[in-house]
């Protein structure tokens, strides 16, 4: 209902728009739908502005101001700020106006509505035009040609322009603007832009002097002109146009039609209602002013108070701070002398389990090499036992041998006798299987492990006479000792050992006894 009404209001048509939306206000109240009575209200002062009712116009403005103030947001209170603010352009109170159009133009700011900001910069624009500030005109209205760029104020923003461009005297780029925007203005919602860009191009042409086409474009301005209160600025034109033409009594003529032109509007406006409505207006602004003047008082008592309070526990805090500070100095000298203290007593108990644990350690080698000693002479005292053994055996065989030796002459010689040479027989094989014992090996291993078995790794082409040789060696037994447990010739043992030394790669001069003890 409300798009409706806007909708009939657009179209000129205020008797439907009035209908619609008092309908909608009287549902919105008794509904307290504030946003909806809101912008019922303000559309109904909008119809009444239009038709130039400017008193009741304020009065329904005003009521807007209310609920916006009482019930809405900073938007709905900027909108109807600037209605008002038309009100006062209107009615000549330029000051008034600007001050209106400023409040609203900073509260949209505020709220990052640059569409609305930018159809109050217009406004701004249209204000400072009237007063004659060009340059803040301009400043205004190039702000507000980005800020509406894609929005319905973009065509009134570009009629502003060609306006504060003819007032700069930029009269081509004026025409230039205004040839590009005509086209576009068809249709009775544009007619107000229409209807200023025409009279524009009417001002550019008489100070061109081309006072023809000045008349052609102002009596085209009020054709298309819809706006009663506009006339009076067609009819000055008109009779300063014709005063330039020297046609004085015409002049005179639209004269005295802007003097009635004035009678009639003053009627129309309903002076006494309008100026009681803004004295109205005035008195709610002044109440709003001394009531946000309280609050920012009572703000600022509140914060002095804060303040004060803040003060009073930053002192507190401070003076907490500094007390614990002194007891934290005093409580970290008597942690720091603890702390040496004790760091002293870690270094004397570090020391001391330092001297412990080399004594345990001294212990330990003395006892590893005691039992390494005690091994060693275990392993010395095997090995002689193992000697004394293999001489033992060295010597039987050497009895042995004398014995067949002498058997075998005697047998020879003095007679045959069949039971001694079974005996020598036995002997012989009694001494055969003594020299190829092979429970030597058995026993030379159990005393010293590993040490064959290094041999044949490191030495593989030796064989089993070879490594029983190096046995031998290795318990330290001499060449002559070797040779009678081997039952060979000394000689015949250097010459082994000779061809052993060869066998292992070794140099001929090498100390065979120590070479293998200390594999």
């Amino acid at each position: 209902m409300i798009i409706e009404g806007v909708e009939a209001m657009n179209k000129k048509d205020y008797a439907k728009s009035l209908e619609i939306l008092t309908k909608t206000r009287k549902i919105a109240q008794e509904n307290k739908w504030y946003r909806e009575e809101f912008l019922a209200t303000n559309n109904i002062g909008a119809n009444y502005y239009m038709r130039l009712d400017y008193g009741e116009a304020l009065n329904n403005y005003l009521d807007a101001y209310k609920i916006a103030v009482a019930h809405l947001d900073e938007k709905s209170e900027m909108t109807v700020l600037n209605n008002i603010a038309i009100l006062y352009s209107r009615d000549k109170k330029t000051e008034k106006a600007e001050e209106y159009f400023t409040k609203a133009y900073e509260l949209a700011g505020k709220v990052n509505n640059n569409t609305s900001k930018g159809l109050y910069a217009i406004n701004l624009t249209i204000v400072s035009n009237e007063k004659k500030d060009y340059k803040k005109a301009k400043q205004f209205i190039d702000e507000a040609l980005k800020l509406t760029e894609n929005s319905p104020y973009a065509l009134l923003a570009k009629a502003t322009l060609v306006e504060t461009l003819v007032n700069l005297k930029q009269y081509d780029e004026a025409e230039k603007i205004s040839a590009e925007l005509l086209p576009k203005l068809n249709g009775i919602e544009h007619s107000e832009y229409k209807t200023q860009i025409l009279y524009n191009l009417s001002s550019i042409a008489e100070h061109k002097n081309d006072l023809p086409k000045s008349f052609h474009y102002l009596e085209m301005a009020e054709k298309s002109n819809l706006n009663y209160d506009f006339k009076e600025n067609l009819y000055e034109r008109f009779s300063l146009l014709y005063k330039k033409a020297n046609n004085i009594e015409r002049a005179v003529a639209y004269k005295d039609s802007v003097m009635m032109i004035k009678d009639s509007v003053n009627q129309i406006k309903n002076g006494q209602l309008f100026e009681n409505s803004k004295i109205k207006f005035e008195l709610q602004k002044s109440q709003k002013n001394l009531a946000e003047s309280q609050e920012k008082l009572t703000t600022e008592r509140s914060f002095f108070i804060k303040g004060i309070l803040l003060a009073i526990f930053i002192v507190i805090i401070i003076f907490w701070a500094l007390r614990n500070s002194i007891v934290k100095n005093k409580q970290q000298k008597i942690i720091e002398q603890s702390n040496a203290e004790i760091a002293k007593l870690e270094l004397e108990k570090e020391k001391k389990n330092k001297e412990i644990l080399e004594n345990q350690l001294k212990e330990k080698e003395v006892l590893a090499l005691l039992e390494e000693e005690k091994y060693k002479n275990e392993i010395e005292a095997k090995n002689r036992k193992l000697t004394t053994k293999a001489l033992q055996l060295t010597t039987k065989i050497e009895l042995i041998d004398d014995l067949v030796r002498t058997l075998s002459r005697q047998t020879d010689n003095d007679f045959e006798n069949q039971d001694v040479s079974n005996i020598i027989k036995q002997l012989k094989i009694f001494q055969r299987q003594s020299r190829e014992e092979e429970s030597f090996f058995i026993h030379f291993e159990e005393v010293n492990q590993g040490f064959i078995n290094k041999l044949k790794t490191l030495h593989p082409d030796l064989n089993s006479n070879d490594l029983r040789f190096l046995s031998y060696v290795y318990m330290n037994l001499s060449m002559k000792e070797i040779s009678s447990l081997l039952s060979i010739t000394t000689e015949a043992c250097r010459k082994r050992k000779e061809r052993i030394i060869k066998k292992m790669n070794q140099d001929d001069n090498i100390d065979l006894y120590n070479y293998i003890t200390s594999l």
